[in-house]
């Protein structure tokens, strides 16, 4: 089980760069802080927030309550029109939508958005007013899709802490930070998939951002498991992988952050299969996935690595999307990886925010679906013991 030297330089505080205000409360530094055009969206990280560990609960995803010929979030159809139009960003992964306002969708548009995402894996939102209704209007959309995930140890919204934001500082060290021991910046993971119910349809959105550069790469899990071989499928079957939070937490510590709850880790299934589809998905990330835990170490490090590397160099299942401005980017985290790109060249600052709802705990077989516990044997215990140790 080896570390990752996990650094989250966009959503952790950063000692001796930012600062801390009169309450106690860590705040990027004034500099960036003037500069800022969305400070309501400003990340803070409150030392005096604790949450006790997170819970089971049952949850039902609202695709599946979803009528699927979509005739509240597409009144017109799929079909190019004169009100909007749906256009795919690959055949099989990602759609690009313009004329259609989220901010606008009642209960049961709500529901059809979340299969359509689940079924298009990325869907790419432009010209929208979503995040101008400010915080209070985006959190409780949110909460539509799932029980709100409050981020360990990542900046937030003064009063918002189910608000997650990533925020780019425009200094002239920041990019020295980040390329100081590394060629690239590129990081595939799905978000949280160390809680034992990790997300689902996730909104994402560039408030401010470089002119150009700054885009987030997805990558398609469930053609990515589709492309293996009959025989690989059926030997992946019934494997779990052990998914900590360790790193993440030691590398908030490390820069003077916080630590909203103690670090945890769950094992989830290898291959997981979406409530509302029926697919079959690879579900595992670098950052946050240690190893397989029927296997032998050396076994499953050599397995990880093969499905590590078909997932992250295999182009003709990813996409790129772009960040114009007013873009709302929603993904499933069941079904794809990501990574942010970092390649702009002037000190600019990249401020984000993203609604993360939980989803049901990963499952290989829906007849396990939202189960509390399912056996995953003593050798899974064990590692999951040995990790804080």
């Amino acid at each position: 089980m080896t570390a990752v030297q996990f650094a989250n330089h966009d959503i952790h505080f950063a000692n001796g760069i930012d600062e801390v205000d009169a309450d106690g409360v860590l705040v990027i530094n004034k500099l960036n802080r003037d500069q800022a055009k969305h400070p309501d969206y400003l990340p803070t990280w409150d030392p005096s927030q604790k949450y006790p560990p997170l819970k089971f609960f049952k949850h039902t995803d609202p695709g599946t309550r979803a009528d699927p010929s979509l005739p509240n979030l597409f009144p017109k159809g799929l079909e190019k029109n004169d009100s909007y139009t749906v256009k795919r960003v690959t055949p099989k992964f990602g759609s690009q939508i313009e004329g259609v306002q989220l901010s606008s969708l009642d209960d049961k548009g709500k529901d059809e958005l979340a299969l359509f995402v689940a079924q298009r894996g990325v869907v790419i939102f432009r010209d929208q007013d979503f995040t101008d209704q400010g915080p209070e209007f985006i959190k409780k959309y949110g909460e539509h899709f799932g029980r709100l995930h409050i981020h360990p140890t990542s900046g937030a919204p003064r009063g918002y802490p189910e608000l997650h934001i990533t925020y780019r500082r425009a200094d002239e060290g920041e990019f020295e930070r980040r390329f100081s021991e590394r060629t690239n910046n590129v990081g595939w993971h799905s978000d949280v998939s160390y809680e034992l119910q990790g997300p689902g349809t996730t909104f994402f959105s560039v408030l401010d951002g470089p002119d150009s550069g700054g885009d987030t790469l997805f990558a398609d899990t469930t053609e990515a498991y589709k492309r293996l071989s009959p025989a690989l499928q059926q030997r992946l079957a019934g494997l779990h992988v052990l998914h900590t939070s360790a790193d993440q937490a030691s590398n908030s510590r490390r820069e003077g952050g916080i630590e909203r709850r103690k670090p945890v880790s769950n094992i989830h299934p290898l291959i997981r299969v979406h409530p509302a589809t029926g697919e079959k998905s690879i579900y595992l990330n670098r950052p946050f996935s240690r190893r397989i835990v029927e296997l032998k170490e050396e076994e499953s490090a050599y397995l990880l690595n093969f499905l590590y590397t078909h997932i992250e160099q295999s182009q003709d299942l990813q996409l790129r999307a772009n960040w114009e401005p007013k873009s709302v980017v929603i993904w499933d985290n069941r079904r794809s990886v990501h990574t942010a790109i970092v390649d702009w060249d002037t000190p600019v600052s990249r401020h984000a925010v993203r609604i993360t709802p939980q989803a049901e705990r990963p499952v290989e077989n829906l007849e396990d679906l939202n189960k509390e516990e399912y056996d995953v044997g003593d050798v899974a215990d064990a590692l999951k013991r040995a990790l804080f140790n």
